[in-house]
């Protein structure tokens, strides 16, 4: 519930600094137009204007031809750049955090002898984890995802099976947005390939279920 709560926090924080930064680019954005770069509802979108003008981060004048203009107040440029600011320190501990991750669950594959890797996920945490495997004795293959051709230099295939090559060591979960779902999703395909469960593994950071947590601190023996 705490990871839920905070989860939800942060896009709040982040769809308000989207829309700061949205009316400060062009003031005579439609609310459909906002809604649209935001990547909300058109009905969100009203909410969220509604309580940026309310907290009086944004002023609203009338335009010609029934429509709005919007504007940034000097409270909302101060509050645009605190967002941000704490936007870059919260990306920037992510990715220690992440790099963190990956060098224990890479290492302890190495010292395993899980040689050769694939991940699973396309994103962010993916392109940290092949920079982290650069000074660790593994070879990372591809990564699967269903979206994509390449990813930090590797291709993207939608499926274990379509590795080329010899068999893999383990699999690696990358992905952000769903992890656990991902999680499961490859124990069913890494059990066609005859890898065994405890190699299918997770960097700390993605909170997978109990079973998974299980099944990861097996890998890192």
């Amino acid at each position: 519930m705490e990871r839920r709560g905070e989860a939800r926090k942060a896009e709040d924080r982040g769809l308000i600094l989207g829309l700061l930064s949205a009316v400060e680019r062009d003031s005579g954005l439609t609310q459909r137009r906002i809604a649209r770069e935001l990547g909300i509802a058109l009905g969100l979108a009203n909410g969220y204007l509604r309580r940026c003008t309310t907290k009086g981060l944004i002023k609203v004048r009338q335009a010609p031809v029934n429509r709005y203009a919007y504007h940034l107040t000097p409270r909302g440029l101060a509050e645009k750049s605190r967002l941000t600011a704490e936007y870059l320190t919260a990306s920037l501990d992510l990715f220690r955090r992440a790099r963190r991750d990956c060098v224990a669950v890479l290492s302890a594959c190495a010292a395993s002898g899980w040689r050769r890797l694939a991940l699973a996920g396309v994103g962010d945490l993916a392109e940290i984890a092949v920079l982290s495997a650069c000074d660790i004795p593994v070879e990372i293959v591809a990564v699967i995802d269903s979206d994509g051709e390449r990813c930090a230099g590797l291709p993207v295939l939608r499926a274990l099976a379509d590795v080329p090559g010899r068999g893999l060591d383990a699999v690696m979960i990358t992905d952000m947005q769903t992890p656990q779902g991902r999680f499961e999703l490859m124990m069913a395909a890494a059990a066609e390939e005859r890898i065994a469960a405890e190699r299918v593994i997770a960097p700390e950071l993605l909170q997978i279920t109990p079973r998974a947590q299980g099944a990861t601190r097996r890998g890192r023996r």
